[in-house]
């Protein structure tokens, strides 16, 4: 029987050049299906370069940014003082219809426009930092942003929820998961009736503990429920850079060695899985 496909996602390339260069260095092991890039963070157009050889071989999306670093034009309804908020404010914004849907359209646009500007090309898939992107308002500002960016365009997008049932069968972060998924619940639907292909299953909250049981529960992200399963990841090599923007800094240490290392590809073989593509899932 063919090994089964899943999509393992790195999220936040050029956050830091140390968690950028770490995830080049898995895309161009075959260790990662593909990364989302920051387009808001003041490193990104230096660093997109490096993604150059992975076009059209691993998925390279657009992880949008309202909570961290600056908007690429001016927020005065979200970023009064020209810096995003934290996710608390957002999330209650969101929740209580106080966020402006045109300005995050707008802002949208901009992180879009700044990725084609250093690529050439268009994301190949589209999600949110801290998974912003699902939340009431931001999602209606989401769809809107693509489909007037440009009208025919349909990058697949990433639904950070799967069924309670999975959920609870990892055991992993269940608290977290579950509350992520109800934040995005509708999302999936939403997205599908206005054409975007998206991922039936969803796995990778992480408590963030850098205590050596990463590659414990990454076993247990690999239970899969979907034909499209995306595990979400986060490695990187941490250092003062790193510490000074994010909480995340040892733990994407301990991701970076565990896909680097003989254990993965073992791990792989026993569990007759492979990274994929979203394309090559079925």
């Amino acid at each position: 029987m063919p090994p089964v496909p899943f999509i393992l996602i790195a999220d936040d390339y050029a956050l830091t050049a140390g968690v950028s260069r770490a995830i080049c260095d898995l895309l161009g092991k075959g260790r990662l299906s593909g990364t989302g890039v920051m387009t808001n963070q003041p490193g990104w157009p230096s660093l997109a370069p490096a993604l150059q050889p992975f076009f059209n071989k691993r998925d390279i999306g657009l992880h949008l940014t309202l909570t961290l670093g600056a908007p690429l034009g001016e927020m005065p309804n979200l970023a009064p003082a020209g810096v995003l908020p934290k996710l608390g404010p957002l999330l209650s914004g969101s929740l209580t219809g106080q966020l402006s849907r045109v300005e995050m359209t707008q802002e949208f646009m901009r992180q879009m426009g700044a990725f084609q500007e250093h690529t050439g090309r268009l994301p190949d898939f589209i999600d949110g930092h801290q998974h912003v992107h699902v939340l009431p308002i931001v999602r209606s500002a989401l769809f809107e942003a693509i489909e007037r960016y440009k009208p025919d365009w349909r990058p697949w997008l990433r639904v950070p929820a799967d069924h309670l049932g999975a959920i609870l069968a990892r055991g992993t972060t269940v608290g977290k998961a579950l509350f992520i998924a109800l934040l995005a619940q509708g999302f999936a639907s939403s997205a599908n009736k206005r054409g975007f292909p998206v991922n039936d299953s969803f796995s990778g909250v992480s408590d963030f503990k850098a205590d050596g049981g990463f590659a414990h529960d990454f076993r247990r992200y690999l239970l899969v429920s979907g034909k499209h399963h995306l595990v979400m990841c986060h490695p990187g090599h941490s250092d003062a850079a790193l510490a000074a923007l994010d909480p995340v800094t040892k733990a994407r240490d301990e991701e970076f060695a565990f896909f680097n290392s003989d254990a993965f590809e073992a791990l792989m073989v026993s569990m007759n899985m492979r990274v994929a593509r979203f394309g090559e899932t079925a």
